[in-house]
């Protein structure tokens, strides 16, 4: 996910997940794992069929996910990364190897649909752009030689920064230092192939940079006004179909119009520094929940009406070692201990789906919360994992552990794991919810609700 991109001009980012009605678009999950708390792969596959999603992203082809996957009835995106490019780009011999070790091995038993080559490759600090094209013809070439080429698609995600204008969305283009070097090549071969064009589209980066031109409820799906683009008279009701328009325009102004597109990516996260406008479980609810609903229930888009939205969300986990903001590390549907981070149906209907699983209690969702974050201790890790994670807390972390003693207002209720998310909340916030502050070794996680155990009150930091 790049978060270099945002000018007005900007109003653009899109998302995935599996369930399909006749006519309706599909709906995957991107399962990121930048993370060293996540449960096992077979778990996660337990966890993705319980519900109902049968389309997965992947950014590796790490072999224990890919074996955890087989005869599964999900399908699965498999990733390149960046760093490999250069390599694909210079050596047929390194490519028929990768897809040998890493897609052939696996395949039928995993149903590997597509490979993403690379991923937001314009905007990689490792210059690798001028590799992209080499790259993806060359992983054709070897999947051909497994007579794979007809099952597997292969695409590159890209970010819309790559646009230089998004808006209207009648007026997007790519940015022209792009365009004959890389751009026309690479649709030129997606058309040759009948692939997708992949885009990651975040409407709430263009929300965030520009909350004062931007309606929240345009950028929620929620009910609004609407958008008029000025070039063409077509009506928006929704910030994610301007942005893919602006992508459908950006290609037809290039010679592209048959190109068709999915979202590779998009979300919303619960929780954000300060200044991240909008960061909230609330709306991140709104925006995921009004998504499958649109996905699920719409057509296409103005530009397009007949070719129905394909979208991966991003993401199945909050991730805790990933860098940046705060929103960073908090994009995910789920916590590490499978436990929702908010309510989203993975269905048409508009009632969330029955959740069996015990939360970590929390109050009531309100909007003063919104953008505020705690930390709170995994009740799945050993009672060790979390007593030396309290006593490191109470005692060389300088959390204030006053009010878990005997006799004071956090003391009840009286258990380990109660006692450790204060301890674990309270070190979190002295140390300005900085990123790595609550982990103590996988036995914390950060949650978007205040916790309430008995009467105790979770301090906040504000």
């Amino acid at each position: 996910m790049s978060l270099c991109v945002l000018s007005l001009l900007m109003l653009s980012s899109f998302s995935v997940i599996p369930f399909t009605l006749a006519d309706s678009g599909m709906i995957g999950v991107n399962y990121g794992r930048i993370a060293n708390n996540l449960p096992p792969p077979e778990k996660v596959v337990e966890l993705l069929k319980s519900q109902g999603i049968n389309r997965v992203k992947l950014y590796d082809t790490d072999s224990s996910v890919l074996a955890a996957l087989a005869n599964s009835g999900i399908k699965v995106v498999v990733s390149l990364p960046n760093e490999h490019l250069s390599a694909a780009a210079k050596d047929q011999s390194y490519t028929d190897a990768w897809v040998q070790d890493n897609v052939k091995k696996h395949t039928p038993a995993t149903d590997i649909e597509a490979i993403a080559v690379g991923n937001e490759v314009f905007v990689d600090p490792g210059n690798t752009t001028a590799y992209l094209v080499p790259a993806m013809k060359n992983v054709r070439s070897s999947l051909a030689k497994f007579n794979l080429d007809e099952s597997i698609k292969i695409s590159s995600p890209l970010a819309l920064s790559a646009l230089a204008n998004s808006y209207p969305p009648s007026a997007g283009s790519f940015k022209p230092d792009l365009i004959e070097p890389v751009i026309k090549p690479m649709l030129n071969f997606l058309r040759e192939t009948s692939s997708h064009l992949m885009v990651n589209a975040y409407p709430f980066f263009a929300y965030a940079a520009n909350a004062d031109k931007i309606s929240l409820e345009y950028a929620l799906f929620k009910e609004n006004a609407g958008n008029v683009d000025s070039g063409n008279g077509l009506k928006y009701e929704n910030l994610l179909d301007a942005q893919i328009d602006a992508v459908f325009a950006a290609m037809s102004a290039v010679g592209f119009n048959d190109v068709k597109v999915v979202v590779t990516e998009t979300g919303w996260p619960s929780a954000g520094d300060e200044n991240e406008i909008g960061a909230g479980s609330a709306n991140a609810a709104a925006y995921n929940g009004g998504l499958v609903k649109r996905v699920l229930t719409g057509n296409g888009t103005p530009l397009k009406p007949k070719e129905p939205l394909d979208v991966y969300l991003f993401a199945l986990f909050n991730e805790n070692q990933k860098t940046g903001p705060t929103s960073e590390r908090n994009y995910g549907l789920f916590y590490p201990n499978e436990n929702k981070v908010y309510d989203v149906p993975f269905s048409a209907k508009s009632a969330p789906v029955d959740d069996s699983k015990e939360n970590v209690p929390v109050k009531s969702p309100s909007s003063t919360h919104v953008g505020q974050t705690w930390c709170v201790a995994n009740g799945k890790t050993s009672k060790e994992k979390l007593q030396e994670g309290l006593d490191y807390a109470c005692g060389e972390g300088g959390a204030d552990c006053r009010p878990i003693q005997k006799g004071a207002t956090c003391y009840d209720p009286e258990s380990l794991e109660a006692h450790a998310s204060y301890a674990f909340n309270s070190y979190y916030q002295k140390n300005a919810r900085g990123a790595g502050t609550c982990d103590f070794g996988g036995a914390a996680y950060v949650v978007s609700q205040p916790p309430k155990y008995g009467k105790c009150e979770f301090p906040t930091g504000h």
